[in-house]
């Protein structure tokens, strides 16, 4: 007989996971679903509630609500197996069965929690073992503290932490553990850490614990567990070990390194990442003969509820099988000897890996000692330059092959290395072999520039030197590119803060017409974390890239900036003092008419009828102010020949570009063959727009900013074209500078 309510949460969770599994939307789906949170918007509980649907539609909703307010493309959520989907089962099984009697739950718990033992302590060759599950994978050694600390001082129950005063405890702890476990280190060295527990005894203290380790989450590092079993039973200590390597011991063929483990006191298991359960707990395995020292250290509970915490575990590890959790080990190991064979393959990559043999973990870097070393002057940041080349490698590598599960790590004695550990990753994320052939064939493609813009580091720092000071360059290690440049203006007598603005002004537009140059390489404003402001980051290039033809281009737009602005403020101040000479000449002009032609003829009525019957020919010209010279002149010249002097017209400074072939990017040397990575240059394959209508830039010769050309010349009812003006303060300006006249009388043969 069914239990129809195991029977509808089954159904219910398979409906969960087929509604918030769903990635391909269509158009109409997805404004229902931006149209349905509108109208969820969470409130006080009224009506007679929702169904089962509705509520998993919110929360849907409320999983992709911030890639509908900021138009984000959808994000793959992480796939979850029929495997994974019994682990998520048994959580919801586990609060159905809470519900139960208590004599009844007391039985059911207590047989999942001694199946569960029996299955691990087999699969994992850990022979009379006791479990302990817990959520945090750090809380079984907490409880194993107390366990060793309750055994080895018995008055600790009744006196608790006091007792401690009379011989203090001491734990040891492996260089490669991760912090926060302990307070004292021990090294790889054996007898060194034999030599601090000789100390320790003679100085009245209790050696107590050893933490061991079996492949480090960061390096796969692996202690000598069996010299460390042996120093543990001499001197009375507990070892504990814990690592990623412990998930070996399921396979058919198991190095002495890491079958030592099974020999421990305790080891704590991670079957979650290595599986590829989501929400299952950490296991510690432990050997004890009393039952109530484990019940007092928290490693066991007399609660039955607090055993359901095995269900999901349970249930997983029953439809797996003991085939099935062999195979997921085996693929994942399969797939770190394949990486490592073919990444030790690539030229300047560093592998750093203890046991080319079986290691689940494989640690590299990019290292090009000889391309920094040759400069002195990179000798102070060449381990910041490093850093920051093998950071955004492995960034683009995670970015380009999400599967792989590579990761950024930071080592104490090897800095910043990238991670390939499919052990913690490859169950969850489905990482194949595929996935490894694209990794290495990235990873090619990424080297090769970095090696490029490695090499030419130096050359772009002395180029840009050449053309101090209107460049400056930027010792920016932590940049990930060929360096960093500022422009700085030519502004003497210029205030601090006023040269500071007009100085970030330039170099932001400097910024926006690199970026819209028909080239590969990436200019952007750089990280948030960089101590510079208002400069000029250049990414990633090939070898074929003119670096001198690149700082020219940078120096020249950047002139060009300059000079345009100083243009429009020398622009303002000329047409200003026009403006203030043209209302003198207006009012000596309006004082010559009164003396010419009488107060009669300024009357409205009696000045139009004399005018009438005797017109009077007026001396008065009209005015042009010329923008090149400032000043005012007479229009008498220009309409007795009905026509103004050619002039050029004002239009933007050109920046010459010097010819490329029909496809070629700018900055390239011509007649440089490169590899086929050529779309790897960029720092995040970014799409350039297209080919810059400008014209600005070259690939074989600096460009040359020409001088500025020839103001024109504008008459009464001429006007500036508004593009050449910038603003409309100055075309308001202009408009007052026309032609002026006498009031009431207009010049001979001017129009309006």
């Amino acid at each position: 007989m069914v239990d129809s309510t195991l029977d509808q949460v089954g159904k219910n969770l398979s409906e969960a996971m087929r509604f918030l599994g769903e990635e391909q939307r269509e158009p109409e789906a997805a404004t229902e679903r931006q149209h349905f949170s509108r109208s969820c918007i969470p409130g006080p509980l009224q009506g007679d509630g929702q169904d089962v649907a509705t509520v998993l539609r919110l929360v849907h909703n409320l999983i992709h609500e911030e890639e509908d307010e900021e138009d984000k493309p959808s994000q793959k959520m992480q796939n979850v197996g029929e495997h994974g989907q019994m682990a998520l089962l048994g959580h919801s099984l586990a609060a159905y069965i809470s519900m139960m009697d208590k004599e009844q739950l007391r039985k059911l718990t207590t047989r999942i929690q001694s199946d569960t033992t029996l299955w691990l302590c087999r699969l994992f060759r850990y022979e009379n073992g006791s479990t302990c599950f817990h959520e945090d994978d750090r809380d079984g050694l907490v409880k194993v503290c107390r366990l060793v600390i309750n055994a080895r001082y018995e008055e600790y129950a009744t006196e608790g932490y006091v007792v401690l005063n009379t011989r203090q405890p001491v734990i040891y702890q492996s260089a490669s553990c991760r912090p926060g476990l302990g307070q004292h280190l021990c090294s790889q060295d054996v007898a060194l850490l034999e030599k601090l527990i000789k100390e320790d005894i003679n100085a009245g203290k209790l050696p107590l614990l050893l933490i061991a380790n079996a492949g480090t989450p960061g390096a796969g590092h692996t202690d000598k567990l069996g010299r460390l079993k042996e120093l543990c039973d001499q001197y009375n200590m507990w070892l504990h070990v814990e690592g990623v390597n412990l998930a070996t011991l399921a396979l058919g063929q198991v190095t002495s390194s890491i079958m030592a483990a099974t020999r421990s006191d305790s080891m704590t298991l991670t079957p979650g990442p290595w599986l590829g359960l989501p929400a299952v707990t950490a296991v510690t395995l432990y050997r004890h003969e009393d039952p109530a020292l484990s019940l007092a250290a928290g490693l066991t509970s007399s609660h039955p509820v607090e055993k359901l915490r095995a269900l999901p575990l349970w249930l997983s590890l029953q439809y797996l099988g003991h085939n099935g959790i062999v195979q997921k080990i085996k693929h994942a190991t399969t797939l770190s000897q394949l990486f490592l064979q073919k990444v030790q393959s690539l030229t300047c990559i560093k592998t750093l890996v203890e046991d080319e043999s079986d290691s689940p973990v494989v640690l590299f870097k990019f290292n090009q000692e000889e391309s920094i070393a040759s400069s002195e002057s990179f000798c102070a940041g060449e381990k910041e330059v490093l850093d920051a080349f093998n950071r955004w490698l492995g960034e683009e590598l995670a970015e380009l092959v999400p599967t792989s599960g590579i990761d950024v790590v930071e080592l104490e004695d090897e800095a910043t290395c990238v991670r390939f550990s499919p052990l913690l990753t490859a169950a969850v994320l489905g990482t194949r072999e595929e996935d490894v052939e694209s990794i290495v064939e990235k990873m090619t493609e990424l080297v090769f520039v970095m090696s490029s813009t490695m090499s030419l580091r130096e050359d772009f720092r002395e180029e840009t030197h050449k053309r101090s000071p209107s460049l400056r360059y930027i010792n920016e290690f932590a940049w990930p590119g060929l360096g960093v440049v500022r422009y700085e203006m030519q502004a003497n007598g210029m205030d601090e803060d006023r040269k500071k603005q007009e100085q970030e002004k330039i170099n932001t537009e400097l910024l926006k017409k690199l970026q819209d140059l028909d080239t590969d390489i990436l200019f952007s404003t750089g990280p948030e974390f960089v101590t510079e402001q208002g400069c000029i980051f250049v990414g990633m290039v090939t070898d074929d890239v003119d670096v001198s033809d690149l700082v020219d281009t940078i120096a020249a737009l950047g002139r060009d900036i300059e000079e345009s602005g100083k243009l429009l403020q020398n622009m303002t101040e000329v047409v200003r003092k026009g403006i203030l000479e043209a209302e003198l000449q207006l009012q000596k002009a309006n004082e010559e008419k009164l003396v010419e032609e009488g107060m009669l003829r300024q009357l409205p009525v009696v000045g139009s009828v004399l005018n009438w019957f005797s017109p009077i020919q007026s001396s008065i010209k009209g005015r042009t102010f010329s923008l090149a010279a400032g000043s005012l002149d007479s229009t008498e010249v220009t309409y007795s020949t009905k026509a103004q002097a050619d002039r050029p017209s004002l239009q933007d400074t050109p920046i010459s570009s010097s010819k490329k072939l029909p496809g070629q990017k700018l900055f390239r040397r011509a007649g440089v063959s490169t590899d086929s990575t050529e779309t790897s240059c960029t720092q995040a394959e970014a799409t350039f727009q297209e080919e810059n209508p400008t014209g600005i830039g070259s690939s074989i010769n600096p460009p040359i900013s020409p001088p500025t050309p020839e103001m024109p010349h504008h008459t009464s009812g001429d006007l500036v074209p508004e593009k050449n003006l910038k603003s409309s303060s100055e075309i308001d300006d202009l408009e007052a500078s026309e032609e002026m006249h006498p009031e009431g009388q207009e010049a001979e043969g001017s129009t309006r």
